[in-house]
């Protein structure tokens, strides 16, 4: 089916019932009412999934701004930062008025949202914190600087974020798809720093680290129980899981603790060698949220490796970069069918990153990029036609 790139849920159901679109306000509440509910009874059946922005990258724009310009680049819904003004976590958590006036915004606009991220207080969480932390984190986070008090703040606002994220899904006026509630983030590492193995690193060392992500974990992901919540870490270079080999070390150490998950991110894998489609079917019962992001790699002129040779981003010396969706190498066909084969169902989440290019441009081109990529699943088997009825 062709998704128009501007339609609501509602509106691709009607589209698929042959209901006239332009009726749909003729009716009173009541009716209008039941007619949604009916479109969500059929949803998983007539179209595929929901592409929202994450508006991380996005921060310097408040969040009215960003809403508005959203879904004019034709996005179904945001991905809230819990940076600049789009998400706030202490005020969530405490203010269920707070939430209401967000998803006010968010419906003002015919956007909806699924998740909230806190990438910048999870790195501090597990982290070898320095100065560069401070740029990242809020004062009340940050303190007096002092490494340990860092993280167990880090870990403290994270658990708030639980909260913060139960109260805003609650708020949600409609409930257009059943996913469950997810706040995506990151978590530091206490041993990136030792990733090239120099000094000779001994896996007692490594597993040291997982250790310590566990104990500082635990705890937190006990709490996203509480809260009915979970949390998706995002494999990614300087994070305790950056691979699969590592992935799979990090579900350990938090004994596979049914809130941890992984925020899917093909971008951050690709580059590296490791197979982002196996990663899918790998981990198929821990993908709780995707990102849909591009890279190339195999690039540059020949100066700098994989490692990136502390250039900046656009740099054309470099090996691999982030590239717009639709401009890079990833496989988006190939993740669209892992992502249908392990019934994954929720929202395709673009993190935009493009040196090279203008956002509000990469970011329209990579919404109709994802909703062309993208499909729902065959329910029938495609030569079921070809059956004869038994006599």
């Amino acid at each position: 089916m062709l998704r128009h790139p501007c339609r609501t849920f509602l509106e691709h159901f009607l589209i698929v019932a042959d209901f006239p679109i332009d009726r749909l306000a003729d009716f009173d509440d009541e009716t209008s009412s039941s007619i949604q509910s009916t479109s969500k009874l059929f949803y998983p059946f007539a179209m595929a999934r929901p592409v929202t922005l994450f508006t991380g990258q996005w921060a310097d724009l408040p969040l009215k701004d960003l809403a508005a310009l959203a879904k004019k680049m034709g996005f179904d819904g945001l991905e809230l930062a819990c940076w600049g003004d789009h998400f706030d976590v202490s005020a969530a958590a405490e203010s269920k008025d707070y939430c209401k006036e967000r998803w006010q915004i968010l419906s003002e606009n015919g956007l909806t949202a699924f998740s909230i991220s806190n990438h910048l207080v999870g790195q501090a969480i597990c982290d070898r914190i320095d100065e560069r932390h401070k740029a990242i984190l809020s004062p009340d986070v940050w303190g007096d600087g002092n490494p340990e008090g860092v993280r167990q703040r880090a870990a403290e606002q994270m658990k708030a974020t639980a909260k913060a994220c139960r109260n805003f899904i609650d708020a949600k006026p409609v409930q257009d798809l059943e996913f469950p509630p997810v706040v995506n983030g990151f978590s530091g590492s206490s041993i990136w720093h030792a990733c090239y193995a120099f000094p000779p690193t001994s896996q007692t060392y490594l597993q040291e680290g997982y250790d310590d992500f566990g104990r500082r974990f635990l705890p937190i992901l006990d709490a996203f129980e509480e809260y009915d919540v979970n949390f998706a870490l995002e494999v990614h270079p300087t994070e305790i899981a950056f691979d699969i080999g590592s992935a799979q070390r990090a579900l350990d150490a938090v004994h596979h603790h049914r809130r941890f998950g992984f925020n899917y991110d093909p971008s951050h894998l690709g580059y590296q060698g490791v197979d982002y489609v196996k990663f899918i079917r790998e981990f198929k019962d821990r993908i709780y949220h995707c990102h849909m992001k591009d890279a190339w790699w195999g690039h540059g002129n020949g100066d700098v490796g994989v490692f990136g040779g502390h250039t900046d981003f656009g740099d054309y010396r470099r090996y691999w970069d982030f590239r717009s969706i639709g401009h890079g190498d990833v496989r988006f066909e190939d993740i669209i069918v892992a992502l249908n084969d392990i019934g994954y169902s929720g929202p395709l989440s673009i993190e935009w990153e493009d040196g090279r290019m203008d956002r509000i441009h990469g970011a329209t081109e990579s919404c109709r990029n994802v909703k062309s990529y993208d499909f729902a699943p065959s329910r029938a088997a495609f030569d079921a036609a070809f059956e004869r009825k038994k006599a």
